[in-house]
């Protein structure tokens, strides 16, 4: 059994954190209610964490499509998973990680651009002008999130964006709040400069 680990400050994050490090060792020793159990907490966490990276704007990722490719892999990953001093909550966000970053290199080689149906009335959506500005300030904010490390835009993403705590963050990432802050500093400082240049 793993030892008593601070929490997140946010009581949801908290309770799923210590539900899930109590349900992984049955469920790796193969009982399929505790990994049905596992899947019913992850998925809306995975879900809020993909829409928070992929946005409304591209027609090719959804943040539901790659909530499901993160609980298949969190499923597949249980049987082979050790305990190394993270949460296991870190552990599926390290796995949501690179499923975001996978959908966004497939969009990339293979765009496409689905219409049902023509529609009866005047759609009141954004026009193709809005669109190409707001496609346009998107892929621009990815370019500059590219200077960033990886681990300084995770916590970029999950304190700005998803309005997590310090506390929160560092769980998910198995590190202190105290390092989050000084990451979070680091990187909106090196945004800044660039944006200064």
């Amino acid at each position: 059994m793993r030892s008593p680990r601070s929490a997140p400050a946010g009581s949801d994050s908290r309770r799923a954190a210590a539900e899930l490090d109590r349900l992984i060792g049955p469920a790796a020793a193969g009982d399929q209610r505790a990994v049905t159990e596992i899947i019913r907490i992850v998925h809306p966490l995975v879900r809020r964490y993909c829409a928070a990276r992929v946005g409304t704007g591209n027609p090719n990722i959804t943040a539901d499509d790659i909530a499901q490719e993160i609980c298949i892999a969190t499923v597949t990953a249980i049987p082979r998973y050790r305990d190394q001093g993270k949460s296991f909550l870190a552990f599926v966000y390290g796995i949501s990680a690179n499923k975001v970053a996978d959908a966004f290199r497939r969009a990339q080689q293979h765009p496409s651009y689905p219409v049902a149906e023509f529609p009866d009335v005047a759609s009141t959506a954004p026009g193709p002008e809005e669109m190409a500005l707001n496609l346009e300030r998107r892929r621009a904010t990815r370019e500059l999130m590219e200077i960033l490390a990886p681990a300084h835009r995770e916590v970029l993403v999950m304190r700005i964006v998803l309005g997590w705590t310090a506390a929160q963050t560092a769980e998910a990432i198995g590190t202190s709040p105290g390092v989050v802050r000084v990451m979070q500093h680091r990187a909106l400082t090196k945004l800044r400069a660039r944006l200064t240049a």
